[in-house]
């Protein structure tokens, strides 16, 4: 296109419309492969709403459960500076000015979650503390002068940003803030914090704050947060402790340590010089295991979010826990994955909603969609237990499937009401067994009663056994824990249940008296009497024993346990015996093994050997066992060193790399190998594609011989 003119000018073309590039929504890539559009759009709006609900459930969570140890950390950083400031002209006072408060906050060994408790620390403490706050990491400060900079540049930062807040004119030049890093010291600092603080005083009469520091302190610390303190180099902590120590009186330094082991860490990173400048206190987070406590309990034994795990995924969620990180920020994605995958991989999860809302999308059903409810292995099995007439309009009719969808979504419905109430029943029953037959958690109790019948496993006759011997006091009590849980529940026939146990709790109360009768002709024995008599006694109570007559209270325990063990039967069963479960259910384990636990070397090994398998290039399709040339070089390199020993020769790993790339372009590869010649661009490609191949640890080179490397990989993966 040219354009013409006398004068020179600039002339703006508009594209085409046909060119734009299409934007795609998380929607779209949703139900990328999936006909029906609008069902998949539906599925993902809810699984939206669904996460955020139990998104939002767990942030709750973790604030309720930090709030104590939070709200002691906030009262100790208040009062570490306001006590000594109204305090002064007493001696222990005095000496306590010259050290600087410390808190030791003990989080865990759940490293993953640290960071969302130390961003929830740091926005508590700069909405009602202090704004000066400055969180610091070990890798970012390798030396006093890193964690000097890193103290400047956040809080020289943060005032620049309360400045443009009241002079949105002003805005500070990059060269000023580069001039400010290159002269760090705890002095200029003080300087800093005197003028401010002078600049907050002379405005406070005149001009109000804005809500963001209405509760900050007249004076307000300095906090320092040190994330990973077991990370940090321990002479760098010491040398810039004892610079702190020396601008106490200037700057009202707090430090907070961020523990995963022990307190004992302070002790063994700082020496007693050092650690004697300090006033530490210790505050203790919650554990993780209580952590992944609650959030099962919230999230997952709950019937108010209809989404469900089945026994191996949840057994794949607390393994990883376990055995990987501690980490409940990681569960929670993990649980978030499993959403995702349920409404992605499965149809029918359109239905994975509220009671109400299922209702009223079970009318708009397609055709298609009811075939897929008849393919159900659970709606198959249901099918085959009705009567005949019945099982032809389930077949045929959609109209009546719908009807029939409605009563068996309600059943599963009910089915879950039911169940989590039991469960805790049961769980409470058990908790105080010895050795914990059915699990010191209520998740295990929980994982074992999906997997099959929990009552024809041994570990439930084990505890019904060491029920039957339970004391009445304990059974009392353990009884008390379930109306306690029933009470909390607002189904009709739990209602029913708890009116149950209230009368036997108040049986067994009233077994007192009668057990005073019992001791009172137990007594009767020990009065004199004579041989012929006392023989007789004797006789008659070896006859009771031996016909095992059982006491009152004896008989009573045993008609509590068989109405637990009827309800059990009754409300516990596994949810693959409920009718369309598997709309609810996710149970692909082994897509979340796939996911979780990563197997780099076999994807890595894939990937080299096998290109197409993650590009899905049609030029890169080759049969098993064979080199294609137009595979990238690195693969080449790699399929050739599979060919060879433990020694690998450079020269003939080169001329087969050489073979094989000059066969892609093309080019006759014996007329430069005749003449002993490589290509320099091949040699170019073939030296960085054993640089890379170094790089991931396949080939290593060796002193034996100068031309040879090192093969580090046996069995291809």
């Amino acid at each position: 296109m040219t354009t013409e003119s006398v004068s020179k000018g600039c002339f703006v073309f508009k594209p085409s419309t046909k060119k734009k590039k299409m934007t795609f929504t998380a929607a779209d890539y949703f139900g990328e492969h999936v006909k029906d559009s609008k069902d998949s759009k539906v599925r993902f709006e809810t699984y939206q709403t669904l996460w955020q609900q139990m998104k939002s459930e767990a942030e709750k969570i973790q604030e309720d459960l930090n709030r104590k140890v939070f709200d002691s950390l906030l009262e100790f950083i208040r009062k570490s500076h306001s006590n000594l400031l109204e305090k002064m002209d007493e001696w222990r006072h005095r000496m306590r000015a010259t050290e600087i408060p410390a808190a030791a906050l003990v989080l865990g060994v759940n490293v993953p979650d640290h960071a969302m408790t130390f961003q929830i620390l740091s926005e508590q403490l700069r909405e009602s503390v202090t704004p000066y706050v400055v969180s610091l990491e070990a890798k970012e400060c390798q030396g006093v002068k890193h964690i000097l900079q890193k103290v400047f540049g956040q809080l020289l930062g943060h005032s620049i940003r309360l400045e443009a807040d009241d002079e949105t004119d002003v805005q500070p030049h990059p060269a000023e803030l580069r001039q400010k890093k290159m002269l760090c010291s705890l002095a200029s600092l003080a300087d800093w914090y005197t003028s401010v603080k002078r600049k907050t005083v002379s405005v406070m009469p005149g001009k109000k704050r804005s809500s963001p520091t209405a509760g900050h302190l007249q004076t307000p610390p300095v906090v320092i947060i040190f994330k990973d303190l077991e990370s940090f180099h321990a002479k760098v902590l010491q040398d810039f402790i004892v610079i702190c120590s020396q601008y106490v009186n200037q700057l009202p330094f707090t430090l907070i340590f961020g523990i995963a082991t022990s307190s004992m860490t302070i002790h063994k990173t700082l020496p007693h010089s050092v650690s004697s400048l300090l006033c530490i206190e210790l505050f203790q987070s919650v554990s993780c295991t209580e952590h992944l406590a609650a959030v099962i309990d919230k999230l997952v034994l709950t019937h108010s979010f209809p989404f469900r795990l089945n026994g191996k995924m949840l057994q794949v969620l607390i393994t990883v826990f376990l055995y990987h990180d501690f980490s409940v920020r990681n569960f929670i994605k993990g649980l978030q994955l499993c959403i995702v995958e349920h409404f992605y991989s499965q149809p029918l999860s359109i239905l994975c909603c509220s009671l109400d809302e299922a209702e009223n999308r079970t009318k708009n059903l397609t055709h298609e969609k009811c075939e897929m409810i008849r393919q159900l292995p659970s709606f198959m099995r249901y099918v085959e237990n009705q009567e005949p007439e019945k099982q032809v309009e389930l077949l045929t009719s959609d109209t009546f499937l719908k009807k029939e969808i409605k009563t068996l979504l309600r059943h599963l419905h009910n089915y879950h009401e039911n169940y989590i109430p039991v469960l805790r029943c049961l769980h409470a029953l058990t908790t105080s067994l010895p050795k914990f037959p059915l699990g010191k958690q209520i998740r295990e109790l929980h994982s074992a009663c999906l997997e099959r019948n929990v009552w024809e496993s041994e570990e439930y006759t084990s505890a019904f056994q060491l029920l039957r011997m339970m004391a009445k006091d304990e059974l009392v009590a353990a009884l008390q824990k379930c109306c306690d849980v029933l009470k909390t529940s607002r189904v009709k026939q739990q209602a029913d249940t708890l009116t149950k146990v209230e009368e036997f709790i108040d049986q067994l109360q009233k077994l007192d008296k009668i057990v005073e009768d019992e001791t009172v002709a137990q007594k009767s024995l020990q009065k004199k009497t004579d041989l012929y008599q006392l023989q007789k006694t004797l006789l008659e109570m070896k006859d009771s024993r031996k016909s095992k007559k059982l006491s009152k209270f004896e008989t009573l325990r045993l008609e509590v346990l068989d109405f637990i063990d009827s309800i059990v039967r009754m409300h516990l069963k596994p949810p693959e015996v409920m009718p369309l479960y598997e709309v609810v259910y996710f149970s692909g384990a082994s897509t979340l093994r796939k996911h979780l636990n990563a197997a780099p070397r076999i994807a890595l090994h894939t990937a080299l050997n096998n290109p197409y398998y993650y590009l899905e290039n049609e030029a890169l399709k080759s049969e098993a066992g064979t080199i294609s040339n137009s595979a990238p070089d690195i693969c080449i390199a790699y399929k050739l060193h599979l060919e060879c020993g433990r020694l690998i020769n450079l020269c003939d790993w080169l001329e087969a790399f050489a073979t094989v790339v000059a066969a892609a372009s093309g080019v006759d590869p014996e007329s430069d190998l005749v003449a002993g010649q490589v290509d320099e661009t091949i040699h170019a490609r073939f030296i960085r594609a054993v640089s890379e191949l170094e790089f991931l640890g396949f080939v290593k080179p060796t002193k034996q011989k100068t031309d040879h490397v090192a093969r580090l990989t046996w069995g291809g993966c």
